[in-house]
């Protein structure tokens, strides 16, 4: 059995998945507006969660929080499932598919198969559609590839109960129904004002509060824990920045994307305007990484080269405050 279903590669999984199962109902959104409207532009600050034996930064919400808000935005009801059996785990998703119904899963990267090697580590927020299955494989679109590919059924098994920091315990969803009609100006009106409120929360661990504290800590942490582990630790920041689903510099580039496509729904030109300086914020975020690229590979050799990086960060934030100020006064 396979479903008609448009395969469409995007930068990153959750709003690709959100993207072609919209498509799929007749509903054309772009990646950049299901990310703005979902509120996907976050920073975070974990310093007691271990991941990959180094603290927890993340450039997005918790898996499954972006679909959640652009549904709830607009009125479209998913159905969410999540297993302690591997057996009804597949019987849930085998029904679906013999329904017609194209399914999201949330996986494990480390087992995928079709994944090059150098991108398979263990984090287990990856999104990707199943719609099919034949032969005994399960048909993949995963919007970060640029073509669909399969799993056999022990592949697919294995990532979606994937073991470590946010196990995705065989994770399913799919659309229930959805609107004749849209209220795309309130929804986006919303999802800017949600993404305004994280990123400039009034606590150290998230917005532009957590980016202070990473930048502060750039600068104690050779000292306080060795340079060794200090690479370590940065070079963690840069993963998940460049190599989690876009992350820091690329996420900033999807939401100028995304302003600008709101700044003709809403005739707002101020939007038009605040869509290039989030572009060169963008662009500063990906220097930030290159620079930190080079310590990690011991290819800096530049003096004080810790504070001067965490002088970068610090003026990220301090740009980013700015930004996220006057974006809010600007709906």
């Amino acid at each position: 059995m396979q479903i008609d279903f448009q395969h469409q590669q995007s930068a990153h999984c959750e709003n690709g998945v959100i993207s072609n199962l919209m498509n799929h109902q007749g509903v054309k959104v772009s990646e950049p507006m299901v990310f703005g409207i979902g509120a996907g532009l976050f920073f975070v600050f974990l310093p007691f969660l271990k991941v990959n034996f180094a603290p927890g930064f993340s450039y997005r919400p918790m898996p499954g929080f972006i679909f959640r808000r652009f549904a709830k935005q607009l009125g479209i009801k998913v159905v969410h499932k999540k297993f302690k059996s591997h057996q009804e785990a597949q019987k849930v998703l085998d029904e679906k598919l013999a329904q017609g119904i194209p399914v999201g899963l949330q996986v494990g990267v480390y087992n995928l198969t079709y994944f090059p090697d150098e991108y398979r580590f263990h984090f287990n927020a990856h999104n990707l559609v199943v719609f099919g299955k034949e032969n005994g494989n399960y048909l993949i679109s995963d919007p970060v590839m640029d073509k669909t590919t399969s799993l056999t059924e022990k592949e697919l098994e294995k990532v979606r109960f994937a073991q470590g920091a946010l196990p995705p315990k065989g994770h399913l969803y799919y659309l229930e129904s959805v609107p004749t009609q849209y209220d795309w100006e309130q929804a986006i009106k919303k999802g800017i004002k949600k993404t305004c409120k994280d990123m400039l929360a009034p606590v150290p661990i998230v917005g532009v509060k957590a980016m202070k504290w990473v930048a502060k800590k750039i600068k104690t942490w050779p000292k306080s824990i060795g340079t060794k582990k200090t690479n370590h630790y940065l070079g963690q920041l840069i993963r998940m920045q460049e190599e989690i689903g876009t992350g820091g510099g690329g996420f900033r580039f999807i939401y100028a994307a995304f302003l600008e496509e709101s700044s003709r729904i809403l005739n707002n030109p101020s939007l038009k305007e605040l869509s290039k300086e989030m572009t060169e914020i963008g662009d500063e975020w990906r220097d930030f990484a290159l620079n930190i690229s080079r310590v990690y590979k011991n290819r800096s050799g530049e003096e004080n080269i810790y504070e001067k990086l965490s002088d970068q960060l610090s003026r990220l934030a301090d740009r980013e405050k700015e930004f996220f100020q006057k974006l809010k006064k600007s709906i």
